[in-house]
């Protein structure tokens, strides 16, 4: 066997949503978030394409997406539906993280690859990302807001019109016990055809 199957295994089966939250105060060092971006990039993706795109804040770059999440939440969402705890996590969760990664998908410009399939390739990237953090032994968390898919956040992420963010993923040392976690057996959602 060329890897090691058994500890591979045990590094997917081990991977956790660790939310910012959940996060201590030790600082995560960049040379740790290089060697994960390197690793999110040898995702697979269709027509080499490679369209994932990082926006990493670190440091007081964190205050700058605390406070573009915290203007976007309130200028989007209509006064009526706005909730002030809601407001309250967006703001203070880049806070909490060390590190913050905008990831993002570069549409292709001659758009020979479906779209869905970029999305996909920028998917398997985070998931990467996600077990090079376990592999450290470090919280991650793969967050979506809504506001991430408005014009505003393509404006203050530099991206082009029909680029996506995608998520962002938080980073930190966690302060809690690792979870445990289960999945269904196999035979709940796998079905084998022969014929």
């Amino acid at each position: 066997m060329k890897f090691n199957l058994s500890e591979i295994n045990e590094l997917i089966r081990s991977r956790r949503t660790i939310y910012p939250e959940q996060f201590s105060d030790r600082k995560v060092h960049k040379e740790q978030v290089e060697m994960m971006l390197n690793n999110a990039q040898w995702a697979p993706t269709h027509g080499n394409t490679q369209p994932w795109r990082f926006k990493v804040f670190m440091e007081d770059g964190r205050q700058n997406l605390a406070d573009f999440l915290g203007a976007t939440y309130l200028k989007t969402t209509p006064e009526a539906l706005q909730n002030d705890a809601k407001l309250a996590k967006l703001i203070t969760r880049p806070l909490k993280a060390s590190v913050i990664i905008a990831v993002c998908m570069s549409r292709q410009k001659e758009e020979k690859i479906p779209e869905i399939e970029e999305i996909e390739a920028v998917a398997c990237a985070i998931q990467n990302l996600h077990l090079s953090c376990t592999a450290y032994g470090l919280g991650g968390f793969w967050s979506t807001p809504k506001l991430i898919y408005s014009p505003l956040a393509n404006e203050f992420l530099n991206l082009e019109e029909k680029d996506k963010c995608l998520g962002l993923f938080y980073i930190g040392y966690s302060a809690i016990e690792w979870p445990q976690a289960h999945r269904k057996p196999l035979e709940y959602n796998t079905e084998w055809i022969t014929s």
